[in-house]
């Protein structure tokens, strides 16, 4: 290899890490086509239909809204069930919260899914797919709400999280929590038209809520998004997990992946080569110039 031929092995692989550089970039989706809910926890009643109808739709744990008291303890989703009604007391009163998957813009848990097991569909919804899964519940520990659950006492354990209803999406149905919420407490629709609609509640009746939409800019965005009348930290949501897309954290270093990977061989064979120590170990191994050999 001449000085010629190493210049441009590595002209070619620095492009290649730029080229991927770009693609990734190129594959963010925007946000205006984001479909998402928009939860006003102001209008929430605490009856619970949205469990009933999460659990119904997709054949897990009903819960008896009736008898089971659950209201007097606040709970986290679980495997059994993918979204859950908390009780708050706060000084503007009771206030309950339906907590589920958030659906985030950029989704950590699909980004570090090394098989693409959880994947981001079109438009947004977060959805894991068995097939492709391997067990290795990265995905859990990447999602900044604690959201994703392992079906830890199962033989054939899976991946439990809020799919947002991604069958009954593609069939032109609204999730089945937003169609079973007897107040309007939850909305249907793009993330563009959820965040106007917001907005002009909240400017509409100032006093009414807190001058913050949660999941607005939370680790990016989420397709889920809040309203309160009374700030979110005292109804258990973190306030401490930043602005910026969970991938984001990690984007520079997995870009020099493949310049780690590929650049750096690259460069030393190249230095091998000009230094004229090419040859090979054992004689007529890797030998490329064997007579009669077919050039591919």
């Amino acid at each position: 290899m001449d000085r010629r031929g190493f210049l441009k092995t590595s002209l070619v692989v620095a492009g290649t890490a730029l080229t991927s550089k770009k693609a990734c970039a190129q594959e963010q989706r925007n946000s205006e086509e984001f479909v998402g809910v928009l939860v006003d926890t102001t209008r929430c009643i605490g009856c619970r239909a949205c469990e009933v109808a999460c659990s119904d739709e997709h054949d897990m744990f009903v819960p008896d809204v009736v008898n089971d008291g659950a209201l007097d303890e606040h709970r986290k989703t679980s495997d059994k069930q993918w979204t859950v009604v908390n009780k708050f007391e706060t000084g503007k009163g009771d206030v309950f919260v339906k907590r589920q998957c958030m659906h985030c813009y950029q989704a950590a848990c699909a980004t570090a899914c090394p098989t693409e097991a959880m994947k981001q569909m079109e438009g947004g919804p977060v959805i894991w797919r068995g097939n492709k899964c391997i067990g290795c519940r990265i995905c859990m520990i990447s999602c900044p709400f604690n959201l994703v659950k392992f079906e830890f006492n199962e033989w054939n354990p899976k991946i439990q999280k809020c799919s947002l209803c991604f069958e009954r999406l593609e069939e032109g149905k609204k999730p089945a929590c937003v169609k079973a919420c007897p107040s309007d407490a939850l909305m249907f629709g793009t993330r563009l038209n959820n965040l106007k609609i917001a907005r002009h509640r909240i400017y509409s009746h100032p006093d009414k809520y807190v001058h913050h939409i949660y999941g607005e800019n939370e680790v990016g965005g989420t397709g889920y998004i809040y309203l309160s009348a009374v700030p979110f930290d005292q109804l258990g949501f973190p306030n401490d997990v930043g602005n910026t897309p969970y991938p984001e954290y990690t984007k520079e270093f997995l870009y020099s992946v493949p310049m780690v990977l590929f650049g750096a061989p690259a460069f030393l064979l190249g230095l091998n080569a000009l230094a004229g120590n090419n040859k090979p170990s054992i004689e007529g191994e890797f030998d490329t110039n064997n007579e009669g050999a077919n050039d591919e």
